[in-house]
């Protein structure tokens, strides 16, 4: 389930994390990435926060729904993008996602507020969103040797690269992998793109 710390901080802060998210201005490397790997049809934006990424793909004609745990983030995501669509879920389970619906799933830094166990549940399930084909973008943020919280709550677990790898499955053909410092962040960020095998059930 959810870490309810994090909810918590994001339902109570969720103006300034929106305007943080905007002043920290465009992640371009990501979107360099997006537009390499994602391909034409209905994607979903996992973890969407106030929207910034999911205006940016509907904007380059993706058929995108964007889905959040934290109501105040929705809120904050139809006040600023108010054509857009976005439903509240929870990962890891994200209930009522269709299975095998989306030929793109992006889950930009959010699997980290999670903890190792239902870290992987969520990378399983970000898995079953994809039809046969499709195209998952996931990251984490770099936590160092450790869990943390920040000063507000927000849980950082620290992810393991191999273990996330193997939680999706044997389904996945691994695209890319790699760390790198966000160019919007500034923080370090582990990267992983795959691709579902067209024949996966």
């Amino acid at each position: 389930m959810v870490d309810r710390p994090t909810l918590d901080a994001y339902d109570t802060y969720a103006a300034d994390y929106a305007q943080l998210w905007l002043d920290e201005g465009p992640p371009d490397d990501m979107y360099a990435l997006l537009e390499q790997h994602f391909a034409p049809g209905p994607t979903a934006d996992v973890g969407c926060g106030a929207g910034r990424d999911t205006a940016w793909l509907e904007s380059r004609g993706f058929d995108v729904r964007g889905y959040d745990a934290s109501a105040a983030l929705l809120d904050e995501a139809r006040r600023r993008h108010p054509g857009l669509r976005f439903e509240q879920a929870a990962l890891p389970a994200l209930s009522g996602v269709p299975s095998g619906a989306f030929r793109n799933v992006l889950c930009e830094t959010v699997v980290m507020h999670l903890d190792h166990v239902e870290a992987a549940a969520a990378a399983a399930r970000l898995v079953e969103l994809l039809a046969p084909g499709g195209t998952l973008y996931m990251s984490w943020r770099v936590a160092g040797s450790g869990s943390l919280r920040d000063e507000r709550g927000r849980l950082y677990t620290a992810l393991d690269g191999a273990r996330m790898r193997a939680a999706l499955g044997g389904g996945v053909q691994v695209i890319d992998e790699h760390e790198v410092v966000s160019a919007s962040s500034g923080k370090r960020v582990h990267r992983l793109i795959v691709r579902r095998a067209d024949g996966a059930a």
